[in-house]
């Protein structure tokens, strides 16, 4: 069982360094970056007011993550199997002595790092907030995990699409409508919609499944197991159904 577990998971590492370096052997990861860091900043500044607000926290940079992330973390990862489909290197791939669950995650994890580098030079905004003030840096540290395991989700849901279609364009458009769902199911337009008609356990479920509710508890300092368990699981989740739809069109 061991044997298996680990052919299954075979080439993870050359998979994900594969990949990882590919982010940077082009401009488009510099513009990527670049971009993600102005809309964040002007969302965070304007916006949010993140001086005006008199307050130092990092909860107006936070509070536009799910948004942005609805967003930029499909552009990241259509590119991850619809490429290989539509060139044809997907069939070199799978002939080389990578299991197909090596091949997922090493894609994934490094989306997953690309996007971490992205956050990760986002940090001056936590140093402008410490520098004006006396944050709770234990929040806003949970705020950055929080932010890290979510991305992580929208990822595994883009890499999902990218595997069904060639098309890129497919794939991040599907994404985004499934990266939606999830978000706005914990949007309070939404859940005072269903709490019309709906019984209030029905409602919870529904809130317990949004990307916002989960984060909003996060960024607030509650680190709860169950909300990192939920990204990650979900993050599984849609990992295991890209695997599935590689094998299942392996050949096509």
């Amino acid at each position: 069982m061991i044997g298996a577990f680990r052919h299954a998971f075979a080439g993870t590492g050359a998979v994900f360094s594969r990949e990882f370096r590919a982010y940077f052997a082009t401009p488009v990861a510099y513009v990527f970056i670049v971009v993600f860091l102005a809309v964040a900043g002007i969302l965070t500044f304007y916006p949010g007011n993140l001086f005006d607000r008199g307050q130092a926290d990092l909860r107006p940079f936070f509070s536009y993550h799910p948004w942005l992330y609805l967003v930029f973390m499909p552009a990241v990862a259509m590119r991850l199997w619809a490429e290989e489909r539509r060139s044809g290197t997907i069939e070199l791939l799978m002939t080389l002595p990578v299991g197909l669950m090596g091949a997922v995650l090493g894609k994934f994890l490094a989306a997953w790092a690309f996007a971490g580098v992205a956050l990760a030079l986002t940090v001056p905004a936590w140093a402008t907030v410490a520098f004006l003030g006396d944050p709770d840096h234990g929040a806003i540290l949970a705020g950055y995990l929080g932010s890290f395991l979510m991305a992580g989700g929208y990822l595994a849901i883009g890499s999902c699409f990218s595997a069904a279609t060639k098309n890129q364009v497919v794939a991040f458009v599907l994404a985004v409508a499934a990266g939606f769902v999830f978000t706005a199911a914990g949007a309070p337009l939404v859940l005072d919609a269903v709490s019309g008609w709906a019984p209030r356990p029905v409602v919870e479920t529904i809130a317990s499944f949004s990307f916002l509710t989960r984060f909003q508890g996060i960024t607030a300092g509650v680190l709860a197991a169950r909300d990192l368990v939920f990204f990650l699981s979900l993050a599984a989740v849609w990992l295991f159904a890209n695997a599935v739809i590689v094998e299942a069109k392996k050949g096509n």
